[in-house]
């Protein structure tokens, strides 16, 4: 099947590289964004991959009201942009009203949908319209069949810089699982398939007022859906995950992240028998 291959800088997100998508869940300090973009753009370069720099300004969907978010939407741009600039990354970030569209699209070079909002029709709109690449998280409610008619809203306000991703699906209660015929399901929509290993190992709202994880299965995950066709893999990736304000249970710490990228990027390789 042919997939849409998207310039983004001087790389191609859906060509022959493997793209990951990598950074700590919320922004916590500007030193601790500062950390983790030096060592991922050091381990995309050695390895030879397509990174762009993650990082959310605010966490809205959080268990508790008294969950941490991060800075909000100025101040993280801000911080963000800052990372930009220092160490010329592209960067993804998400939305969650309309509204942010725009201003979020003059610092990101990916403007994200959240999960949980994925079927809210003038927040893809708006993402379109902002002229930047929009990767659509898959509810954990759907079916993968069913985000074509998400790509369709984002595509009819004039973007066709989409991206898809598979991050689990609720299985009961306070559990995901995994199904990997969504990667190739997706891919025939023509659009670059995105998995997310580390929010596919969360327990949503599992310690009653957060979310648990299983940081031990991230690996498994992300090498299954590199094998089953992903083109792009995303990680949330922290110096210190057990210290983590957000999401710590399934991050990667940054001093792991390096021997898993490589075993991703092999697997990449050989499935598209590249050399």
């Amino acid at each position: 099947m042919s997939i849409k291959k998207i310039k983004l800088r001087d790389f191609e997100i859906g060509g022959d590289k493997l793209t990951i998508l990598a950074g700590p869940c919320a922004i916590e300090s500007q030193d601790i964004l500062n950390e983790t973009a030096d060592g991922l753009k050091e381990i995309a370069e050695k390895l030879d991959i397509n990174f762009v720099f993650k990082s959310s300004f605010d966490k809205a969907n959080r268990s508790s009201i008294t969950s941490f978010r991060g800075p909000g939407m100025k101040k993280g741009l801000q911080m963000l942009s800052q990372v930009k600039e220092k160490y010329d990354l592209p960067i993804v970030t998400d939305i969650h009203t309309p509204q942010q569209a725009k201003p979020v699209s003059e610092i990101a070079d990916i403007i994200q949908i959240p999960a949980f909002l994925c079927r809210q029709t003038d927040l893809l709109v708006e993402a379109g319209k902002a002229g930047k690449i929009v990767n659509i998280k898959k509810g954990q409610f759907l079916a993968p069949s069913q985000m074509k008619s998400l790509i369709k809203k984002v595509e009819d306000s004039g973007n066709t810089n989409i991206m898809v991703t598979d991050r689990g699906t609720s299985f009961g209660y306070n559990n995901l699982v995994v199904d990997f015929r969504a990667i190739p399901i997706m891919k025939e929509f023509g659009y670059p398939v995105v998995f997310d290993a580390t929010h596919s190992v969360q327990l949503p709202g599992a310690n009653g007022t957060s979310s648990g994880g299983e940081r031990k299965f991230v690996p498994t995950l992300a090498k299954s859906a590199v094998a089953s066709g992903a083109d792009v893999l995303f990680f949330e990736v922290h110096p210190e995950p057990d210290k983590a304000l957000c999401d710590g249970a399934n991050m990667i710490a940054l001093k792991d992240a390096e021997e898993l990228f490589s075993i991703c990027n092999k697997i990449f390789k050989l499935v598209r028998g590249i050399e």
